[in-house]
């Protein structure tokens, strides 16, 4: 088994010399535990998976704290809640920096919990699957895009060389099983399946919970509620339009999109990275591919992920908008491998509006170009982005 390098891990290491408590969030199965326990190599390690160890925690948290003293590696924290008010009685009375590290894979849950009881003693990280920028020193790394679309980013289908449709057909059983119940009493876990599938086959576009609600027979209050479970547990995320600036005439719904292409693909029902190159959703995949990759970067780099995108009432569009150092960086998202006049439109017409824009254009070949409007990036180079 290779274990690869992650980007975070040096960020982490030096948040520790300047916070007592760090917390690492992210999907399971992102690495969070291989990456604290390579980092924080002769910290004590617990998990509250372990139901016993979870049982003593939550019923006697007092006693617990007494028997396991010095720098801790706390897995899946949020499952014992009552803990953190005992932490932070720990640190107020020891000063020490670096004493606990906890992990965690349900967002909104560690985060309700921190904000109560460790606001302003602790660093946040954000742990995602592999990203390209990670794999391309490597020997996993692939020169079609297609590969990445089907198998995904999760660790260990590469660490230990699984078959990317058979793993992520587990996890999802897995996840609907297990977590999806620890958050929320959902009876009919099927029709949450349907759910899924039905996220996966809007891709990229914008979110409309009354659609999706009549097309599984449920409530539009359902809907968010089961949209917000898979955003707090890192299976999907919304991109929010961008506005400022401009009048109402802007879209003001958000776009759907999965933190794992590989996961989207094998709710799509598709089979092998061959059939990518067919598939009505190719360029859905390849946008999300995108967009997630241009998340990864700043998550990576401990930053804020502002990202954006932008749509008229008329159907002018940019795929993406960030914001770097106050200047607006434009970005359009084509899936072709050659480069065609009309990719640079959606771009043009927003440059018409809002002038000192930078504008890009990331597609599926491999050319790096300056244009005289734009500057064209190969998938494989997003990073040049930033």
């Amino acid at each position: 088994m290779t274990l690869l390098t992650r980007k975070l891990e040096v960020i982490i290491q030096a948040a520790s010399q300047k916070y007592a408590v760090i917390s690492l969030l992210g999907p399971r199965q992102s690495g969070k535990t291989t990456l604290v326990k390579k980092v924080f190599k002769n910290y004590t390690y617990l998990n509250f998976e372990d139901p016993e160890l979870r049982q003593y925690a939550s019923t006697d948290p007092k006693g617990f704290m007494l028997q396991y003293k010095g720098p801790m590696i706390i897995d899946e924290a949020q499952y014992v809640p009552e803990i953190f008010s005992y932490i932070q009685i720990a640190v107020d009375n020891n000063p020490q920096k670096g004493q606990y590290i906890l992990t965690g894979s349900h967002n909104f849950l560690l985060l309700e919990y921190i904000s109560q009881s460790l606001a302003g003693r602790i660093a946040i990280f954000n742990l995602l699957p592999f990203s390209i920028e990670e794999l391309k020193s490597t020997k996993f790394f692939k020169d079609n895009y297609e590969d990445y679309l089907y198998n995904g980013f999760y660790p260990r289908i590469y660490n230990d060389g699984l078959e990317a449709g058979e793993w992520l057909k587990n996890y999802i059983q897995t996840y609907v099983e297990r977590d999806v119940r620890k958050i929320i009493n959902i009876g009919d876990l099927a029709k949450f399946q349907q759910f899924l599938k039905l996220c996966a086959g809007r891709t990229g576009q914008l979110v409309n919970f009354s659609e999706i609600g009549n097309e599984l027979g449920l409530s539009y209050h359902t809907v968010q509620t089961w949209l917000s479970i898979l955003e707090a547990s890192f299976i999907v995320f919304r991109l929010p339009p961008y506005y400022k600036n401009f009048n109402k005439r802007i879209i003001k719904s958000h776009k759907l999109y999965f933190y794992d292409t590989g996961l989207a693909a094998y709710l799509l029902g598709i089979k092998k990275a061959e059939d990518v190159m067919f598939h009505f959703a190719k360029g859905a995949l390849f946008e999300n591919l995108i967009i997630a990759e241009l998340i990864k970067f700043k998550v990576n780099s401990g930053q804020s992920t502002e990202l954006w995108f932008w749509r008229d009432s008329t159907g002018n569009e940019v795929d993406c908008i960030l914001e770097d150092n106050q200047k607006i960086k434009a970005i359009e998202i084509k899936s072709g491998k050659t480069i065609a006049s009309d990719f640079f439109k959606g771009l043009d017409y927003f440059n018409h509006l809002h002038s000192d824009t930078q504008s890009y254009i990331i597609y599926g070949g491999s050319q790096i170009q300056n244009r005289s409007s734009s500057k064209i990036v190969s998938w494989k180079d997003i990073h040049l982005i930033y």
